[in-house]
């Protein structure tokens, strides 16, 4: 599933192609993809029509467009269109008159007639759904944000994240610290890979309960956190098949430059010790057992 850094590259993308364009026509060509707007396609396409769009925007996982209202004065958005790209959910912009993609679940098309803008997903995990904007209580100042995400954590990028307050609610969560990075609701955008990744560069196993993290370890798991998702957004994301890929189809690389994710069996590239795969909440999780060894009390 695409992490942060993914999402990020793909809201990038958007920025330079849609940003001030207006909708022209919407096309919703599987019913799935629009599944959590629950008026249905028909009023789904409907408020998107005619909507002008702001300067795309992202929390965690995330990403949505704001719009102005359709004939209405002024640049200041009242709704969006909320994208969560799942499993194999991509945004793809390109000439209106290419060929369709096998998995093409809804296509919009601006009034400039230039580049449409295209959601693909052929495991259809992913969603599109048009929603109000609400007061962004959890990155303050006067930014809105979609109401069904407004409960989710600041993510580790975003100048809204408060370090302390993270430090103090994973000393009162009681559980591993890799569960804990993957709760949306503590530090939002962090998934499976990164987890691993941050935890490796941090010298932390992923069951290290988090009521005995010191201030100093928290600190290191959030500095590789945010240390491994930059560097990823430098190459453009990680990229194992051709399901996840930018809004010009290309995918990333930082697959390369993994040091514990998928890498079973293999060198740890600081130690020498085989690379360790535990199963982890029905996926897996990666370690060094020598750099990062198991805690005598582990919780999962």
């Amino acid at each position: 599933m695409p992490e942060l850094p993914e999402v990020e590259v793909v809201r990038r993308g958007l920025e330079s192609w849609v940003t001030g364009r207006t909708v022209d026509a919407v096309e919703v060509l599987h019913p799935r993809s629009v599944r959590r707007h629950e008026a249905g396609a028909g009023d789904f396409a409907g408020r998107l029509t005619g909507g002008t769009v702001v300067a795309p925007r992202r929390r965690g996982k995330y990403m949505w467009l704001p719009l102005t209202a359709p004939g209405e004065p002024g640049d200041k958005p009242v709704e969006a269109l909320l994208a969560h790209l799942g499993m194999s959910g991509q945004l793809l912009v390109g000439e209106p008159a290419r060929e369709r993609e096998k998995h093409l679940r809804v296509r919009l098309t601006f009034t400039d007639g230039g580049h449409d803008l295209r959601f693909v997903d052929q495991r259809t995990f992913g969603h599109l759904m048009v929603t109000d904007l609400v007061p962004d209580l959890v990155g303050g100042g006067d930014g809105f944000v979609p109401e069904p995400i407004a409960h989710i954590a600041a993510d580790p990028l975003e100048a809204a994240f408060d370090d302390e307050a993270f430090f103090h609610a994973l000393r009162r969560r009681r559980t591993g610290v890799k569960r804990a990075l993957l709760d949306q609701s503590l530090i939002s955008g962090v998934g499976n890979i990164y987890a691993d990744e941050a935890l490796w560069r941090a010298g932390l196993h992923w069951a290290r309960p988090t009521e005995t993290l010191t201030r100093a370890e928290a600190s290191r798991v959030l500095a590789a956190a945010r240390e491994v998702m930059e560097a990823a957004l430098r190459v453009g994301g990680t990229s194992f098949d051709s399901l996840y890929v930018d809004v010009n189809g290309e995918s990333g690389y930082f697959d390369r430059s993994l040091d514990a994710y998928g890498r079973r069996d293999e060198p740890c590239r600081r130690c020498g010790s085989a690379i360790r795969r535990d199963v982890f909440m029905n996926r897996s999780s990666y370690s060094c057992p020598k750099c990062q060894p198991r805690p005598r009390r582990a919780r999962y």
